[in-house]
């Protein structure tokens, strides 16, 4: 006898349930009743041949069984929207909401002008902006459209070099007005120095410019970069930092140019099933065209 697959009703009562942690609750959230829930709860353990769900004090805990589920439930329930939006015609259309991804320092930093300008041509999209070090799954569709700072491997995904984002040191100029700069590059580590605690791409990256880092040079330590832009910008010491952001600050003076700088690729990406989603494609065009104008001024001061 075949068993029949438990359909997505059942599916979305279980992600209810973990998101709720009651029936009652649950049941609200879906305009169900209790017992119809808890019959799809009942049927969906059935079918699997494993309980999800055990009672506790708390409420209605997930058991391993319903942990290992849901990151594929999940990723059902994004597949479902996503076909509803083509289905009923919205990704043709421009409106809706786009879901972008992108490092703290350029969300905060490079992207808000751009997203300012797209709104502005486009007030019926929507943006959610995600920041997050952490590079998010596009093929799981955390994400509608990424930003990253190194080329994607993932073979769905379309992607597009948009340019380099050059970094170079700098220092504010009343750290350098109370802290003469040391003679050579090779001696910055007798000075105040803001970096990195733990980030080994990075640091990669940093030798490249022919810097040495041994044990003990960053005195400022942060893997945040915005945090490390707060410092510099505070006076605290000598840091590095993207050349078109710090051009936009005359308090921070340039430092060592000639002898250190190194230079991370930009590259837009999203899920090759979203090709037809227009709010999708006028995002990512217009983050494109904007993100290539900012790599050409983003040149040493």
């Amino acid at each position: 006898m075949d068993t029949l697959e438990p359909d997505w009703a059942l599916y979305r009562s279980f992600l209810a349930v973990i998101r709720e942690g009651s029936l009652s609750a649950a049941a609200a959230s879906l305009t169900l009743t209790q017992p119809t829930l808890g019959r799809h709860i009942g049927g969906l353990e059935a079918a699997l041949g494993t309980p999800l769900f055990t009672r506790s004090r708390m409420g209605l805990a997930p058991t391993d069984a319903a942990l290992e589920l849901l990151p594929h439930v999940e990723s059902m329930e994004a597949a479902a929207a996503a076909l509803l939006r083509t289905s009923s015609g919205e990704a043709a259309e421009e409106r809706g909401t786009v879901r972008l991804t992108t490092s703290e320092i350029m969300g905060a930093e490079v992207l808000p002008a751009m997203l300012a300008q797209f709104r502005e041509l486009h007030p019926h999209i929507d943006i959610e902006l995600n920041l997050d070090d952490r590079q998010q799954d596009l093929l799981r569709r955390d994400a509608d459209i990424a930003l990253r700072m190194v080329r994607p491997t993932q073979g769905a995904l379309v992607a597009k070099h948009v340019g380099n984002a050059r970094v170079n040191l700098y220092a504010h100029k009343d750290y350098l007005n109370k802290h003469p700069l040391p003679e050579r590059l090779s001696e910055i580590a007798g000075a105040s120095v803001i970096g990195y605690d733990d980030n080994s791409r990075i640091l990669d990256l940093i030798r490249v410019g022919r810097l040495d880092v041994p044990p003990g040079t960053f005195t400022l330590r942060s893997d945040s970069e915005l945090a490390q832009l707060a410092l510099l910008r505070a006076g605290a010491g000598i840091g590095g930092c993207q050349a078109g952001i710090a051009r936009r600050d005359p308090n921070l003076q340039p430092v060592f140019h000639e002898a250190f700088e190194f230079s991370m690729e930009m590259w837009l990406a999203y899920h090759e099933d979203l090709k037809s989603s227009r709010r999708v494609r006028l995002l990512f065009d217009h983050l494109a065209m904007a993100l290539k104008e900012y790599a050409v001024q983003n040149t040493p001061q």
